[in-house]
């Protein structure tokens, strides 16, 4: 599957170094949604100014990022598949519990990373995640998987929502 995030040419070669430690954790661990959204998190930060992947070895910075989204996307509960403990991440990146940690903080501040953000969240999940589907209509807070087809391709063309959720099912 090809990849293509927009990254600044002076942090091509970071962004790069970064996401080839990545992809092998992530074809070892994980599944392409994960690689996916991987990618996109570290061409996030690539094109925040000044870029923080200025600063730091690109393996905390993986691990960091791994351990970032998916802590969004509960990576480590086993009834999730895929699912790896944090300290799989850690080992395989030969870091410190204590420095992934603190780095995957730092990452899901910067991006406005929360345990079941929208736009963080793998598009497979993204069906039963009720944070996509709440939305404010006259005062009062709807799923809008329960309202009419019609209120549905609405919100989806106004941009609320990912995708019209009756014609997916």
């Amino acid at each position: 599957m090809p990849i293509s995030v927009k990254v600044p040419k002076a942090l091509a070669e970071k962004f790069s170094a970064i996401t080839v430690l990545t992809d092998a954790f992530s074809k070892k661990h994980l599944n392409d949604e994960y690689l996916q959204l991987i990618h996109q998190a570290i061409g996030a930060l690539a094109r925040k100014r000044p870029s923080p992947l200025l600063k730091g070895k690109e393996n905390v910075w993986a691990a960091g990022v791994v351990h970032a989204v998916g802590h969004v996307n509960f990576l480590d509960d086993p009834s999730q598949s895929p699912h790896c403990k944090s300290k799989t991440i850690y080992e395989h990146f030969g870091i410190a519990a204590s420095t992934g940690q603190n780095k995957s903080r730092e990452i899901r501040d910067m991006l406005g990373m929360g345990p079941m953000s929208p736009e963080w969240s793998l598009p497979s999940q993204l069906i039963d995640n009720p944070m996509v589907w709440m939305l404010q209509i006259d005062g009062i807070v709807v799923d809008i998987r329960q309202a009419p087809i019609e209120l549905q391709e609405l919100a989806f063309e106004q941009g609320y929502i990912p995708f019209v959720p009756s014609k997916q099912q």
